[in-house]
């Protein structure tokens, strides 16, 4: 009897005496994460490549005020986009052993200089550091009628990565 009634007490004391903590869990991000992938296909398996980044948004800002031209770019918003191949790659030209990378780019006029960077972990462009540079290649940049407000990337049938945002439209030749 004893026994039950302690194991009663017990109970009740655990019950009434225990906090309740709820987790903290943060706002919406103001420039959500995404995720391209080649083959986009998400029933295959098999990817090649994948760019995990950040989607800002113009909301009436030109690309210039978010994306200077002749300036290093973190590609995206937040923490600086990443790139991984799983294959080794040719981008741009120049053959990219498979591995992960950091993806910063120069806006230009006609022509966008893409930066494959072996520093990871990297938040916006602050800590760039070009002696970690893994390659920089010359991709085209041209416009579109579609107007993007949220940063983009997709890749093409071929493998090519495009990136978007308002018009303009930057064209990566990539094969594996």
């Amino acid at each position: 009897m004893k026994n039950v009634f302690l194991f009663t007490f017990l109970t009740l004391a655990l019950v009434f005496t225990s906090e309740a903590t709820a987790q903290k869990f943060s706002g919406l991000d103001k420039s959500p994460a995404d995720i391209a992938t080649y083959p986009a296909s998400y029933r295959e398996s098999d990817k090649a490549v994948k760019v995990i980044y950040s989607r800002p948004q113009l909301k009436g800002r030109s690309i210039s005020e978010l994306a200077p031209a002749g300036k290093v770019w973190r590609t995206g918003a937040n923490e600086c986009a990443e790139i991984i191949f799983y294959k080794d790659a040719n981008v741009g030209g120049k053959t990219i052993k498979a591995g992960t990378y950091s993806l910063f780019t120069i806006p230009g006029d006609n022509e966008w200089t893409v930066i494959l960077n072996s520093n990871l972990n990297q938040w916006g462009a602050y800590s760039y550091d070009s002696a970690a540079d893994v390659a920089r290649v010359t991709a085209k940049a041209g416009s579109d009628e579609e107007e993007l407000d949220a940063f983009s990337i997709a890749f093409e049938d071929e493998g090519d990565m495009v990136m978007g945002w308002g018009t303009t439209r930057v064209f990566l030749p990539i094969s594996f």
